[in-house]
């Protein structure tokens, strides 16, 4: 039983305000595995507080002293990297192959990526008797959240401490172990007294208290747009900056001549993985009518081939998060049976055998038309909408027809037909033929899937103001 009661503020683990505590529940076993305290606006003040005091020097470091710290962080989590994996498991129900492989590399391979652009970081320009500065902005409030937890807390503090800001974090209450192990590592690597806080709570107190804070400078939040629009409109009276990576409904073109079962297969395991709860999986599979069959064959034999289980043991998928997700994801899939679209496979309950945990079917729908319920709605779990499409110009239609625009997928044989089809793309980022993951590539959405970029070289302009010194002797 893991027990969090404490709040690391200025360089210190300290008691909170007024003790609050929340039960954290284990998804694959439906048990209390743990139990935080919940912060308050008070924690928030003091956290900005301490946040704003070591801004002072820390902003004033040199390029040399922020890449050795970062270094040192990289090595505390490679150490940690056990203890991360575990965490995350128990917090969130990944299974153990995946929180090992992915979820807990993510951190040291984004405080590596902020290493590399800090090496060749360009902070200064001159422009004849003008000098053009990039600045740290100030004191960052980060909200992040519970489905790929080290992650969304590691590309938002790695390039944060790589331009010389300092910040306040609020972990997602619902899986707060990884913001803890994050926190210690930071601390044994020396991150300076005050830099970085943690404060857990809830969004409608302590996120509210970040995001409206008027000494925090910038907001960078991850999670639903109906959070993200809450976010907003907390952080308008001060105008600080707003950072945002929020849903998404991404489409998947499969081109007439890609190789339609290497394609299908990778876009149905795309959607699986992490049980669905990505908010950058392919779940609108779009395929040629002609082709239709095959494809709906290929989808039903990939998901069927999914195996669901204890996240500790050799499944493919583990449980969604929590009750309430599974009672999201559930009514989702009965829309879709009410909306005419066809199951081909899962479906409604738990897998067979999984009476205790929150195991959602892998599911397929095929017939689906861009105007149902899961062709538009974010559902958060392993369900794929697979809809038909004539001409490669509705297949874009289609694409481009959501509120949403963080990824799109393109699969093909001609390299000039798969560049066509991505520049006409509305999303952040395209992938081609299910190309590996590139932390160098800016990631963000267009439309209501957010505002700014994440991850390598743009990450860092976040977190910068720019100042143009005038008049300057040559």
């Amino acid at each position: 039983m893991r027990e969090y009661l404490k709040f690391y503020i200025d360089g210190h683990w300290v008691e909170p305000a007024e003790l609050r505590t929340l039960e954290v529940i284990n998804p694959a076993t439906e048990a209390v595995c743990g139990h935080i305290a919940l912060g308050s606006a008070t924690d928030v003040d003091r956290a900005v507080a301490a946040a704003g005091e070591a801004f002072k020097s820390f902003s004033r470091t040199s390029r040399r002293e922020r890449l050795e710290l970062l270094q040192r962080i990289v090595v505390e989590l490679e150490k940690r990297h056990e203890d991360m994996a575990r965490a995350i498991t128990e917090e969130m129900g990944a299974p153990v192959w995946l929180a090992q492989r992915a979820q807990a590399r993510m951190g040291a391979a984004h405080f590596s990526t902020a290493i590399e652009v800090l090496k060749r970081y360009e902070f200064e320009e001159r422009r004849g008797a003008t000098i053009i500065v990039k600045e740290p902005i100030g004191v960052c409030g980060f909200i992040t959240p519970w489905n790929w937890p080290l992650n969304q807390m590691a590309c938002k503090i790695a390039p944060a401490l790589a331009t010389g800001c300092a910040m306040v974090l609020k972990p997602s209450e619902i899986a707060p172990f990884s913001g803890i192990v994050l926190a210690e590592a930071l601390e044994a690597a020396g991150t300076p007294p005050g830099v970085f806080n943690l404060v857990n709570g809830d969004g409608p107190t302590v996120g509210a208290a970040i995001s409206s804070h008027p000494g925090v400078s910038m907001v960078s939040f991850t999670g639903s747009t109906r959070a993200g629009v809450e976010v907003a409109k907390n952080a308008a009276p001060t105008v600080k900056r707003i950072c945002q990576e929020l849903g998404g409904k991404s489409p998947n073109i499969l081109l007439e001549d890609a190789d339609m079962k290497a394609a299908v297969t990778a876009g149905v395991n795309a959607v699986m993985l992490n049980s669905g709860q990505s908010c950058n999986a392919p779940t609108r599979m779009l395929a040629p009518r002609k082709r239709m069959e095959e494809v709906i064959g290929f989808a039903r034999s990939a998901a069927e081939a999914t195996t669901v289980g204890d996240p500790n043991g050799n499944a493919q998928m583990g449980p969604v998060v929590s009750e309430a997700q599974w009672n999201k994801v559930q009514g989702l899939i009965q829309k879709g049976l009410e909306e005419g679209a066809s199951l081909v496979a899962g479906g409604l309950g738990k897998p067979e055998g999984l009476e205790k945990g929150y195991y959602v079917k892998p599911t397929v729908f095929a017939n689906v038309t861009n105007d149902m319920t899961i062709a538009r709605e974010e559902i958060f779990g392993p369900v794929l909408s697979i809809l038909a499409y004539d001409r490669v110009a509705d297949a874009i239609e289609i694409a481009n027809d959501t509120e949403y625009g963080l990824s799109a997928y393109v699969s093909g044989a001609d390299p000039a037909r798969l560049m066509e089809t991505a520049s006409r793309l509305r999303a952040g980022q395209v992938q081609l033929n299910s190309a590996p993951m590139d932390l160098m590539a800016p990631f963000g959405g267009y439309k209501m899937s957010g505002n700014g970029r994440e991850w390598g070289d743009h990450a860092f302009a976040e977190f910068l103001e720019t100042k143009a010194i005038i008049g300057v002797a040559p």
